[in-house]
């Protein structure tokens, strides 16, 4: 069929034509931010998932609500091997000054903005990654000490106090937040509790993967009652169905149930690989109704582009010690898995893989569901271990 029709989009965050089965998460959030709006406590969203369950994707959305309801809105992705106050500067600002042009009286975002400039000044000392030319002027005695959680607590209580004299939340969107680093994430998670305990409205929704939970919860104690973790899946059957044929449907074109039932095996419903395979049956069929034998015939086409790309991009990152584990691990099967058995899969003792498993767990590759057990991040990549390493040991 057309390609210039194809209306399936599978790339990273990108939004699908047809977001299903996420309306109660977007609900939740907005329910959460319109309290916070009104004077009221409400937890900040976590979003927490593997890879490909669409984090990204639900993040967007709720920030394009958020900005459309009128929020004051700060949307960054944590990356890797960067500093939160570098990563938190530029997009603050950003927001400071939507608060100080829509302010009808008052220069509390004026002081904010001053604020922010002591912070900046007082973290460049200690982080070297922040380079930030603007000058924003000083508020003497307020964010500038040199200690990040002095600091990030004042600066969130002069944010969260220009907010509360504009009627509005800010609300800080943050993608990945699995690679702050653990004191960084600590002091960031006290602003925040801070700033519910003296009614400010200054909020997150962050998402990232499922260890971030653990993460948080190491940070700081209180971090279950602070969030609401919520944990996104593969979709239900019905969603699934729903993602595919939704979109095909404003073209006239329809699945046999065989087709539907074989994307829904393959796809074991995440919604990236639901992309997928619905941009190849697609490709594959050359007319409606699309059948069993172009999806099977789409399957050979989607798992060479997984392989070449959304699997080989983070088995590239990897040493050759890391790979083995990663082997081992598909070895057993989609997991999670024991420790213990990778370890005996490797001929080795746990302590001698322990710092493997430590590094692997740091790049995102897997996770720890459970004391002792140990989970890839990513969907299907089992499979494709044993696709790319065929022979093991």
């Amino acid at each position: 069929m057309d390609p210039r029709t194809n209306p399936y989009a599978p790339s990273a965050g990108a939004p699908p034509p047809e977001l299903a089965g996420r309306d109660r998460v977007i609900e939740t959030a907005a329910i959460a931010l319109d309290r916070m709006r009104h004077g009221l406590v409400a937890r900040s969203v976590m979003l927490v998932g593997l890879r490909g369950v669409g984090k990204t994707v639900l993040l967007n959305r709720l920030h394009r609500e958020a900005e459309q309801k009128g929020f004051a809105t700060v949307l960054l992705e944590a990356p890797e091997k960067r500093s939160l106050p570098a990563l938190l500067v530029p997009a603050m600002r950003a927001a400071l000054l939507k608060l100080d042009r829509l302010a009808a009286s008052g220069d509390l975002a004026k002081r904010a903005l001053r604020a922010l400039g002591g912070f900046v000044q007082a973290m460049k000392l200690k982080y070297n990654d922040i380079e930030f030319g603007v000058d924003l002027g000083l508020e003497p005695g307020v964010a500038d000490t040199g200690d990040l959680d002095a600091d990030l607590i004042s600066l969130f209580q002069a944010v969260g106090e220009a907010a509360q004299e504009r009627q509005t939340v800010v609300v800080l969107f943050i993608d990945e937040l699995q690679y702050v680093p653990e004191e960084q994430l600590a002091a960031l998670i006290t602003a925040l509790h801070r700033c519910a305990q003296m009614q400010l409205p200054v909020t997150m929704v962050g998402a990232g993967l499922p260890q971030l939970v653990g993460q948080m919860g190491r940070a700081k104690s209180y971090a279950e009652r602070l969030f609401e973790f919520v944990q996104l899946g593969p979709l239900s059957e019905a969603d699934a169905r729903q993602a595919i044929t939704a979109p095909a449907q404003r073209f006239g074109v329809r699945y046999e149930e065989a087709a539907l039932q074989e994307i829904v095996l393959q796809t074991q419903g995440y919604p990236y690989f639901l992309q997928e395979w619905g941009k190849h049956s697609w490709t594959c069929a050359e007319r409606s109704p699309i059948s069993g034998a172009d999806v099977q015939a789409a399957t050979q086409q989607a798992l060479a582009e997984l392989d070449a790309s959304f699997f080989r991009v983070r088995l590239d990152r990897l040493t050759p010690s890391e790979k083995r584990y990663l082997r081992a691990m598909a070895e057993l099967g989609p997991g999670p898995h024991r420790s213990g058995d990778i370890a005996h899969i490797l001929g080795r003792e746990v302590r001698t893989v322990a710092p493997t498993r430590a590094k692997l767990i740091d790049k995102g590759m897997i996770y720890s569901p459970a004391h002792g057990d140990t989970g890839f991040t990513v969907p299907l990549f089992d499979a494709y271990m044993r696709r790319v390493m065929p022979e093991f040991p």
